[in-house]
Protein backbone atom coordinates (compact mmCIF):
# COMPACT_ATOMS: atom_id res chain seq x y z
CA UNK A 1 0.00 0.00 0.00
CA UNK A 2 1.13 3.31 -0.63
CA UNK A 3 1.86 5.33 2.70
CA UNK A 4 0.59 8.46 4.29
CA UNK A 5 -2.35 8.14 2.40
CA UNK A 6 -5.68 10.34 4.10
CA UNK A 7 -8.82 8.67 3.79
CA UNK A 8 -12.12 10.01 5.16
CA UNK A 9 -13.39 6.18 6.05
CA UNK A 10 -10.96 2.83 6.39
CA UNK A 11 -13.34 -0.47 6.25
CA UNK A 12 -11.11 -3.49 7.83
CA UNK A 13 -12.81 -6.76 6.25
CA UNK A 14 -14.95 -6.92 3.34
CA UNK A 15 -17.45 -9.20 4.15
CA UNK A 16 -21.13 -8.25 4.02
CA UNK A 17 -20.74 -5.96 6.74
CA UNK A 18 -17.36 -4.33 5.76
CA UNK A 19 -18.40 -3.97 1.90
CA UNK A 20 -22.31 -2.40 3.09
CA UNK A 21 -20.22 -0.04 4.92
CA UNK A 22 -18.60 0.80 1.69
CA UNK A 23 -21.46 1.40 -0.15
CA UNK A 24 -23.30 3.48 2.59
CA UNK A 25 -20.91 5.70 3.03
CA UNK A 26 -20.47 6.34 -0.45
CA UNK A 27 -24.43 6.49 -1.03
CA UNK A 28 -23.91 9.18 2.22
CA UNK A 29 -20.99 11.29 0.16
CA UNK A 30 -20.23 10.26 -3.65
CA UNK A 31 -17.16 12.21 -3.00
CA UNK A 32 -16.17 10.41 0.04
CA UNK A 33 -12.76 8.37 0.26
CA UNK A 34 -13.16 4.90 1.03
CA UNK A 35 -10.95 2.41 1.63
CA UNK A 36 -11.45 -1.17 2.00
CA UNK A 37 -8.74 -3.48 3.75
CA UNK A 38 -8.70 -7.72 3.62
CA UNK A 39 -6.17 -9.77 4.46
CA UNK A 40 -7.63 -12.04 1.49
CA UNK A 41 -7.46 -11.28 -2.18
CA UNK A 42 -11.57 -12.01 -3.83
CA UNK A 43 -13.16 -14.68 -4.59
CA UNK A 44 -12.28 -16.31 -1.16
CA UNK A 45 -14.37 -18.88 0.73
CA UNK A 46 -16.04 -17.75 4.24
CA UNK A 47 -17.00 -20.27 6.56
CA UNK A 48 -20.57 -19.45 7.54
CA UNK A 49 -24.35 -21.10 6.73
CA UNK A 50 -24.82 -18.78 3.72
CA UNK A 51 -28.05 -18.19 4.40
CA UNK A 52 -29.43 -14.47 3.27
CA UNK A 53 -32.47 -13.20 4.68
CA UNK A 54 -34.66 -11.35 2.09
CA UNK A 55 -34.45 -8.41 5.14
CA UNK A 56 -30.83 -8.19 4.17
CA UNK A 57 -31.23 -7.94 0.29
CA UNK A 58 -33.73 -5.21 1.08
CA UNK A 59 -30.85 -3.36 2.51
CA UNK A 60 -28.57 -3.69 -0.28
CA UNK A 61 -31.09 -3.15 -3.30
CA UNK A 62 -31.67 0.37 -1.22
CA UNK A 63 -27.62 0.89 -1.69
CA UNK A 64 -28.31 0.47 -5.53
CA UNK A 65 -27.07 -3.50 -5.50
CA UNK A 66 -28.35 -5.03 -8.35
CA UNK A 67 -29.88 -8.81 -6.34
CA UNK A 68 -30.32 -10.48 -9.20
CA UNK A 69 -26.67 -10.19 -10.18
CA UNK A 70 -25.86 -10.63 -6.07
CA UNK A 71 -27.71 -14.09 -6.06
CA UNK A 72 -26.97 -15.70 -9.77
CA UNK A 73 -26.84 -18.97 -9.84
CA UNK A 74 -28.71 -19.52 -6.93
CA UNK A 75 -32.60 -20.21 -6.20
CA UNK A 76 -35.08 -18.71 -3.74
CA UNK A 77 -36.27 -21.29 -0.96
CA UNK A 78 -39.15 -20.85 0.05
CA UNK A 79 -39.90 -23.88 2.97
CA UNK A 80 -38.27 -24.14 6.30
CA UNK A 81 -38.77 -27.24 8.12
CA UNK A 82 -38.00 -26.83 11.59
CA UNK A 83 -37.14 -30.13 14.22
CA UNK A 84 -37.23 -29.66 17.36
CA UNK A 85 -35.48 -31.07 20.67
CA UNK A 86 -37.81 -34.07 21.41
CA UNK A 87 -38.82 -34.47 17.44
CA UNK A 88 -42.03 -32.04 17.44
CA UNK A 89 -41.44 -31.06 13.60
CA UNK A 90 -43.11 -27.65 12.07
CA UNK A 91 -42.79 -27.18 8.20
CA UNK A 92 -44.21 -23.71 6.20
CA UNK A 93 -43.14 -21.57 3.87
CA UNK A 94 -41.88 -17.96 4.46
CA UNK A 95 -43.58 -14.83 3.98
CA UNK A 96 -41.19 -13.82 1.46
CA UNK A 97 -38.65 -16.83 0.46
CA UNK A 98 -35.06 -16.73 1.58
CA UNK A 99 -31.19 -16.92 -0.22
CA UNK A 100 -28.30 -19.15 0.20
CA UNK A 101 -25.32 -17.64 -1.42
CA UNK A 102 -22.33 -19.23 -1.06
CA UNK A 103 -20.01 -16.73 0.77
CA UNK A 104 -17.34 -17.48 -2.14
CA UNK A 105 -20.00 -15.54 -4.24
CA UNK A 106 -21.80 -12.86 -2.43
CA UNK A 107 -18.58 -11.60 -0.50
CA UNK A 108 -17.06 -10.92 -4.20
CA UNK A 109 -19.88 -9.54 -5.68
CA UNK A 110 -20.27 -7.13 -2.68
CA UNK A 111 -17.08 -6.20 -3.22
CA UNK A 112 -16.82 -5.59 -6.94
CA UNK A 113 -20.26 -3.60 -5.77
CA UNK A 114 -18.57 -1.70 -3.32
CA UNK A 115 -15.71 -0.84 -5.82
CA UNK A 116 -18.16 -0.09 -8.74
CA UNK A 117 -19.75 2.74 -6.62
CA UNK A 118 -16.30 4.39 -5.49
CA UNK A 119 -14.41 2.61 -2.91
CA UNK A 120 -11.33 1.32 -3.11
CA UNK A 121 -10.20 -2.26 -2.46
CA UNK A 122 -6.76 -3.12 -1.27
CA UNK A 123 -4.71 -6.39 0.50
CA UNK A 124 -3.26 -5.61 3.80
CA UNK A 125 -3.68 -7.26 6.84
CA UNK A 126 -4.33 -5.09 9.85
CA UNK A 127 -2.10 -4.74 12.82
CA UNK A 128 -2.30 -1.59 15.01
CA UNK A 129 -4.80 1.56 15.01
CA UNK A 130 -3.32 4.64 16.80
CA UNK A 131 -5.32 7.52 17.10
CA UNK A 132 -4.12 10.72 16.06
CA UNK A 133 -4.51 14.26 14.96
CA UNK A 134 -8.50 13.49 15.31
CA UNK A 135 -8.52 10.35 13.55
CA UNK A 136 -6.94 6.96 13.32
CA UNK A 137 -3.67 5.45 11.65
CA UNK A 138 -3.51 2.32 10.68
CA UNK A 139 -0.12 0.43 10.41
CA UNK A 140 1.65 3.88 9.72
CA UNK A 141 0.34 3.50 6.24
CA UNK A 142 -3.21 5.50 6.56
CA UNK A 143 -4.61 7.69 7.98
CA UNK A 144 -8.52 7.65 8.49
CA UNK A 145 -11.04 10.10 9.56
CA UNK A 146 -12.88 7.14 10.78
CA UNK A 147 -12.49 3.37 10.89
CA UNK A 148 -15.10 0.49 10.85
CA UNK A 149 -13.84 -2.75 12.24
CA UNK A 150 -15.78 -5.35 10.11
CA UNK A 151 -12.97 -7.95 10.32
CA UNK A 152 -15.32 -11.03 11.77
CA UNK A 153 -15.59 -12.93 14.85
CA UNK A 154 -11.51 -12.34 15.81
CA UNK A 155 -11.19 -9.01 14.68
CA UNK A 156 -8.01 -7.27 15.17
CA UNK A 157 -9.99 -3.95 15.02
CA UNK A 158 -12.16 -4.84 18.34
CA UNK A 159 -8.94 -5.67 20.40
CA UNK A 160 -6.88 -2.51 19.14
CA UNK A 161 -9.99 -0.34 20.01
CA UNK A 162 -10.29 -1.56 23.83
CA UNK A 163 -13.48 -2.98 23.13
CA UNK A 164 -14.53 -6.21 25.61
CA UNK A 165 -14.29 -9.81 24.82
CA UNK A 166 -16.98 -11.77 23.96
CA UNK A 167 -17.87 -13.47 27.34
CA UNK A 168 -17.92 -16.86 28.45
CA UNK A 169 -20.64 -18.79 27.75
CA UNK A 170 -21.61 -16.70 24.17
CA UNK A 171 -19.82 -18.22 21.90
CA UNK A 172 -21.28 -20.97 19.97
CA UNK A 173 -18.77 -23.35 17.25
CA UNK A 174 -19.84 -24.86 14.22
CA UNK A 175 -18.66 -26.83 11.21
CA UNK A 176 -19.84 -26.72 7.67
CA UNK A 177 -19.39 -28.12 4.42
CA UNK A 178 -20.63 -28.84 0.63
CA UNK A 179 -22.51 -31.81 -0.34
CA UNK A 180 -23.98 -32.25 -4.10
CA UNK A 181 -25.36 -35.79 -2.75
CA UNK A 182 -28.38 -34.20 -1.62
CA UNK A 183 -30.73 -36.29 -0.42
CA UNK A 184 -33.23 -33.70 0.65
CA UNK A 185 -35.87 -31.50 -0.88
CA UNK A 186 -34.67 -28.61 -2.68
CA UNK A 187 -36.24 -25.27 -1.97
CA UNK A 188 -36.20 -25.94 1.71
CA UNK A 189 -34.28 -25.14 4.88
CA UNK A 190 -33.67 -28.15 7.30
CA UNK A 191 -33.24 -27.07 11.03
CA UNK A 192 -32.57 -30.32 13.42
CA UNK A 193 -32.17 -29.53 17.04
CA UNK A 194 -31.19 -31.89 19.43
CA UNK A 195 -31.29 -32.38 23.51
CA UNK A 196 -27.56 -33.37 23.35
CA UNK A 197 -24.54 -30.57 24.29
CA UNK A 198 -28.16 -28.43 23.88
CA UNK A 199 -28.28 -25.64 22.39
CA UNK A 200 -27.10 -27.85 19.29
CA UNK A 201 -28.65 -28.01 15.40
CA UNK A 202 -27.42 -29.12 12.36
CA UNK A 203 -28.58 -27.40 9.18
CA UNK A 204 -29.03 -28.13 5.36
CA UNK A 205 -29.54 -24.83 3.18
CA UNK A 206 -30.12 -26.23 -0.33
CA UNK A 207 -28.27 -23.25 -2.34
CA UNK A 208 -30.33 -23.96 -5.97
CA UNK A 209 -27.60 -25.72 -8.17
CA UNK A 210 -27.70 -29.17 -6.88
CA UNK A 211 -25.72 -28.46 -3.87
CA UNK A 212 -26.80 -27.93 -0.02
CA UNK A 213 -24.65 -26.36 2.63
CA UNK A 214 -24.79 -28.58 5.68
CA UNK A 215 -23.35 -27.73 9.32
CA UNK A 216 -23.73 -28.61 12.82
CA UNK A 217 -23.30 -26.31 15.85
CA UNK A 218 -23.35 -26.03 19.23
CA UNK A 219 -22.74 -23.28 22.58
CA UNK A 220 -19.30 -23.65 23.70
CA UNK A 221 -19.26 -24.92 27.62
CA UNK A 222 -16.03 -25.23 29.05
CA UNK A 223 -13.69 -26.78 26.82
CA UNK A 224 -14.19 -26.17 22.89
CA UNK A 225 -15.36 -29.12 21.61
CA UNK A 226 -13.04 -31.49 19.18
CA UNK A 227 -13.80 -31.85 15.52
CA UNK A 228 -14.62 -35.47 15.99
CA UNK A 229 -17.01 -34.56 18.14
CA UNK A 230 -18.59 -32.05 15.95
CA UNK A 231 -18.41 -34.48 12.95
CA UNK A 232 -20.06 -37.34 15.19
CA UNK A 233 -22.82 -34.89 16.04
CA UNK A 234 -23.93 -33.55 12.69
CA UNK A 235 -23.89 -37.42 11.30
CA UNK A 236 -26.60 -38.63 13.98
CA UNK A 237 -28.79 -35.85 13.59
CA UNK A 238 -28.50 -36.22 9.36
CA UNK A 239 -28.05 -40.09 9.31
CA UNK A 240 -28.44 -39.45 5.48
CA UNK A 241 -25.79 -37.20 4.81
CA UNK A 242 -23.25 -37.85 2.88
CA UNK A 243 -18.90 -37.31 4.27
CA UNK A 244 -18.11 -33.80 4.36
CA UNK A 245 -14.74 -32.02 3.96
CA UNK A 246 -15.64 -30.02 6.69
CA UNK A 247 -14.00 -26.47 8.26
CA UNK A 248 -15.13 -25.02 12.17
CA UNK A 249 -15.56 -21.27 12.82
CA UNK A 250 -16.83 -19.74 16.19
CA UNK A 251 -19.47 -17.17 16.65
CA UNK A 252 -20.01 -14.51 19.52
CA UNK A 253 -23.24 -14.31 19.48
CA UNK A 254 -25.28 -11.25 20.40
CA UNK A 255 -25.62 -10.49 24.38
CA UNK A 256 -28.61 -7.67 23.83
CA UNK A 257 -26.20 -4.44 24.44
CA UNK A 258 -23.52 -5.06 21.87
CA UNK A 259 -20.14 -2.87 22.27
CA UNK A 260 -19.65 -1.06 18.76
CA UNK A 261 -16.78 1.00 18.96
CA UNK A 262 -14.94 3.51 20.90
CA UNK A 263 -13.97 7.48 19.19
CA UNK A 264 -13.67 7.34 15.54
CA UNK A 265 -13.45 3.42 15.64
CA UNK A 266 -16.96 1.45 15.18
CA UNK A 267 -17.29 -2.21 15.07
CA UNK A 268 -20.07 -4.21 12.56
CA UNK A 269 -21.07 -7.38 11.93
CA UNK A 270 -19.50 -10.35 13.40
CA UNK A 271 -16.69 -8.28 14.89
CA UNK A 272 -19.63 -6.03 17.61
CA UNK A 273 -20.73 -9.98 18.45
CA UNK A 274 -23.65 -9.70 16.20
CA UNK A 275 -24.87 -12.68 15.76
CA UNK A 276 -28.64 -14.02 16.28
CA UNK A 277 -28.12 -16.20 19.63
CA UNK A 278 -31.30 -18.37 18.62
CA UNK A 279 -30.30 -18.97 15.21
CA UNK A 280 -26.54 -18.08 14.54
CA UNK A 281 -28.08 -15.95 11.56
CA UNK A 282 -25.50 -12.79 11.08
CA UNK A 283 -25.67 -11.93 7.39
CA UNK A 284 -28.99 -9.94 8.07
CA UNK A 285 -27.39 -8.29 11.40
CA UNK A 286 -23.56 -7.79 9.65
CA UNK A 287 -25.48 -5.87 6.37
CA UNK A 288 -27.97 -3.93 9.02
CA UNK A 289 -25.01 -2.76 11.31
CA UNK A 290 -22.80 -2.08 7.89
CA UNK A 291 -25.13 -0.31 6.68
CA UNK A 292 -25.70 2.00 10.10
CA UNK A 293 -21.56 2.19 10.45
CA UNK A 294 -21.04 3.67 7.14
CA UNK A 295 -23.85 6.02 7.06
CA UNK A 296 -22.76 7.47 10.57
CA UNK A 297 -19.03 6.91 9.52
CA UNK A 298 -19.08 10.62 7.64
CA UNK A 299 -20.92 12.68 10.18
CA UNK A 300 -19.49 14.72 13.32
CA UNK A 301 -20.11 12.55 15.52
CA UNK A 302 -20.10 8.80 14.40
CA UNK A 303 -19.97 6.86 17.50
CA UNK A 304 -22.88 8.58 18.88
CA UNK A 305 -24.49 8.49 15.40
CA UNK A 306 -23.94 4.82 14.84
CA UNK A 307 -25.01 3.56 18.53
CA UNK A 308 -28.15 5.36 18.38
CA UNK A 309 -29.37 3.93 15.30
CA UNK A 310 -28.70 0.36 15.92
CA UNK A 311 -30.09 1.08 19.04
CA UNK A 312 -33.15 2.33 17.25
CA UNK A 313 -33.01 -0.49 14.42
CA UNK A 314 -32.19 -3.87 16.47
CA UNK A 315 -32.43 -2.39 20.25
CA UNK A 316 -35.33 -4.27 21.36
CA UNK A 317 -35.19 -7.52 19.39
CA UNK A 318 -31.68 -7.90 20.98
CA UNK A 319 -33.38 -7.57 24.54
CA UNK A 320 -35.72 -10.16 23.35
CA UNK A 321 -33.48 -12.42 21.91
CA UNK A 322 -30.88 -12.10 24.65
CA UNK A 323 -33.67 -13.24 27.13
CA UNK A 324 -35.20 -15.98 24.68
CA UNK A 325 -32.03 -17.45 24.45
CA UNK A 326 -31.70 -17.98 28.18
CA UNK A 327 -34.90 -18.55 28.78
CA UNK A 328 -34.51 -21.79 26.19
CA UNK A 329 -31.88 -23.30 27.87
CA UNK A 330 -34.99 -25.83 28.69
CA UNK A 331 -35.47 -27.50 25.83
CA UNK A 332 -39.09 -28.14 26.68
CA UNK A 333 -39.91 -24.16 25.72
CA UNK A 334 -38.37 -24.83 21.57
CA UNK A 335 -40.81 -27.99 21.81
CA UNK A 336 -44.02 -25.48 22.59
CA UNK A 337 -42.45 -23.26 19.94
CA UNK A 338 -42.02 -25.63 17.25
CA UNK A 339 -45.34 -27.70 18.13
CA UNK A 340 -47.13 -23.64 18.30
CA UNK A 341 -45.47 -22.81 14.61
CA UNK A 342 -46.81 -26.22 13.20
CA UNK A 343 -50.06 -25.26 14.35
CA UNK A 344 -50.23 -21.63 13.63
CA UNK A 345 -49.27 -19.69 10.51
CA UNK A 346 -48.86 -16.36 12.18
CA UNK A 347 -46.61 -17.61 15.11
CA UNK A 348 -44.33 -19.41 12.63
CA UNK A 349 -43.83 -16.14 10.31
CA UNK A 350 -43.21 -14.60 14.18
CA UNK A 351 -40.56 -16.80 14.97
CA UNK A 352 -38.67 -16.46 11.66
CA UNK A 353 -38.85 -12.85 11.48
CA UNK A 354 -37.17 -13.02 15.52
CA UNK A 355 -34.79 -15.81 14.24
CA UNK A 356 -33.74 -14.24 10.70
CA UNK A 357 -34.69 -10.31 10.72
CA UNK A 358 -35.56 -7.33 13.61
CA UNK A 359 -38.74 -9.36 15.06
CA UNK A 360 -40.02 -9.29 18.66
CA UNK A 361 -41.57 -11.29 21.13
CA UNK A 362 -45.36 -10.58 20.21
CA UNK A 363 -48.14 -11.21 22.36
CA UNK A 364 -50.32 -12.97 19.94
CA UNK A 365 -47.32 -15.12 19.84
CA UNK A 366 -47.02 -15.92 23.76
CA UNK A 367 -51.04 -16.27 23.39
CA UNK A 368 -50.13 -18.85 21.13
CA UNK A 369 -47.50 -21.31 23.05
CA UNK A 370 -49.99 -20.48 25.98
CA UNK A 371 -53.21 -22.62 24.60
CA UNK A 372 -50.83 -24.99 22.82
CA UNK A 373 -49.21 -25.44 26.02
CA UNK A 374 -53.00 -26.19 27.25
CA UNK A 375 -54.25 -28.60 24.39
CA UNK A 376 -50.43 -30.47 24.44
CA UNK A 377 -49.16 -30.63 27.68
CA UNK A 378 -45.52 -31.52 27.95
CA UNK A 379 -42.91 -32.66 30.56
CA UNK A 380 -41.20 -29.70 31.89
CA UNK A 381 -38.03 -31.49 32.97
CA UNK A 382 -34.67 -29.75 31.15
Amino acid sequence: MPTNIEWDVVVVGAGPAGSTAALAAMRANPAARVLLLDSASFPRDKICGDGVAPHALDILAGLGVDIAALTAGTAAVHQLRLTSPRGATAARRFIRPASVVPRALLDARLVQAACAAGAHLRQHRVRTLTPVNGGVDIDGVAYARTVIGADGAESVIRRQCGANRARAGTVAIALRGYTNAQPWPAGEQRLVMTTAHWPAYAWVFPVGDGTANVGYGELIRGETPTRAHLTERLHRLLPDCPPLALRGHKLPLSTGRPEVGHGRVLLAGDAASLINPLTGEGIYYAVLSGFLAGTAALTADPGDRYRRALRHHLGTHLRHTDAVARLIRAPWLVDLATTTARDHQRAFDNLVEIGLGAGTVSPALVTAMLATLVRHPRRRDT
